[in-house]
């Protein structure tokens, strides 16, 4: 059961620790930009993700895997710009990081230092320990990914489920406690059954934040545009919808085409 929550000024990965600690639950967000992320900052969001998914809804590809170093670089950049109090997680982007720790290092430092990033978050169990542990040693706070990690789409064939069966189980099971001996301040769990899903945060100390996950983690992230209704085709079990922005936005568009055709914008009272 939850406790009282404690004010943070400043979320740190310390932080995401303590919470854990105490029972309050993790609340993480998707952004991209500037203005969102202002948004979403100034409404409380303890963990912004500058992930790989605006491959997706920005960049609109059917996968995250074109999104490049650089344009993770630029996302990163313009949402810190926005932050005052939120931890910043940024995703290192499909072939930064995969087959060279000298390579996934070098990705790494970019991010930390060109966008102002406080973190960033790598996709993979043991099959990249070698990069997560040149990153770590480097003093660069790394989340983990397990479960469905949408970089390997291609590997997988579809965006099913994850670790239903016992043998996929037990080896998310042993690399979310490989992440937790390595050094990671926080693991997300995307798309896994729910029991496995808290089976996983009861037996490591550290932030286990959920994605279609269930409610027995430490904390449940959303990117941005499927929680306030922006997109509209995409509709998984998971996603609530807070928002319709779609429907709200399309007529209100829809309402300024018909005022500058019909000549009633701009009123007398809306020029100079």
């Amino acid at each position: 059961m939850s406790t009282a929550k404690k004010e943070y000024k400043k979320v740190t990965t310390k932080s995401l620790v303590e919470m854990k600690k105490h029972g309050e639950k993790i609340s993480m967000l998707t952004a991209y930009d500037y203005t969102m992320a202002k948004i979403v900052d100034g409404a409380g969001i303890d963990v912004i993700l500058v992930g790989d998914s605006a491959s997706n809804v920005m960049a609109g590809h059917e996968t995250t895997l074109p999104i490049t170093l650089d344009q993770m670089i630029y996302h990163a950049s313009s949402v810190i710009r926005a932050v005052d109090r939120a931890l910043v997680v940024v995703d290192l982007p499909f072939g930064s990081y995969q087959s060279d720790p000298k390579e996934a290092l070098r990705s790494a430092i970019r991010i930390m230092k060109e966008s102002g990033g406080h973190a960033v978050k790598l996709e993979g169990g043991k099959e990249i320990k070698e990069s997560i542990k040149r990153i770590l040693n480097a003093g660069i706070p790394v989340m983990g990914h397990l479960g469905l990690t949408p970089q390997s789409i291609y590997k997988f064939g579809t965006y099913t489920v994850r670790a239903k069966e016992e043998e996929e189980a037990k080896k998310l099971i042993s690399d979310a406690k490989m992440l937790e001996k390595l050094g990671c301040f926080a693991l997300v769990l995307e798309k896994i059954p729910a029991n496995l899903a808290q089976k996983v945060a009861e037996s490591i100390s550290i932030p286990v934040i959920g994605i279609g996950a269930g409610n027995g983690v430490d904390g449940q992230v959303l990117v941005l545009h499927d929680m306030i209704g922006m997109t509209h085709e995409f509709n998984p079990r998971f996603l609530r919808r807070y928002m319709n922005l779609y429907e709200d936005m399309t007529n209100a568009i829809s309402q300024y085409v018909s005022d500058v055709k019909d000549i009633s914008f701009p009123n007398e009272s809306e020029q100079y």
